[in-house]
């Protein structure tokens, strides 16, 4: 499946501007080919796949004690991106499920703006999460039939 509109043009402005690394929960052989049969692979400076850890071990492993607080910034579209983000003191930019495009498409317009400039902790990065939040649901699905 190709990336979702908005996801190359913001590749394109992010690498010139910060470093880009993949952490994933996707096998690493299948994450590369699917980022290099897309040519977006070069873009990311490190592509890390579910062999070498966990995402908040990914994080730690290229960002802490080299970027200072406020400097690092997770995009992601699931709460465990949320807390590896929290548990590196990483800023967090939402995908929102059923909503990627419009989400991938404020992050380019201007949510890494924000992010270069300074002015995305705090009160945008509250609001946008408060969104996220809204789009999952109480329960997983597996449990909501039983509910």
């Amino acid at each position: 499946m190709p990336p979702f509109p908005h996801v190359r043009r913001s590749l394109e402005k992010i690498q010139p501007l910060a470093d880009v690394i993949v952490v994933s929960g996707t096998p690493d052989e299948a994450l590369k080919r699917e980022w290099q049969e897309h040519d977006i692979a070069k873009y990311a400076a490190v592509i890390a796949g579910q062999e070498m850890g966990t995402k908040a071990r990914h994080l730690s492993y290229v960002a802490k004690g080299k970027y200072e607080k406020n400097h690092i910034l997770m995009i992601g579209d699931a709460p465990g991106d949320m807390e590896a983000a929290g548990a590196n003191d990483a800023l967090f930019y939402p995908i929102n499920p059923g909503d990627e495009i419009e989400s991938w498409k404020r992050f380019c317009n201007e949510a890494f703006g924000k992010f270069i400039s300074g002015e995305y902790a705090g009160e945008y990065e509250e609001k946008l999460i408060k969104k996220f939040d809204s789009y999952l649901p109480e329960l997983p699905p597996w449990q909501q039939s039983n509910a």
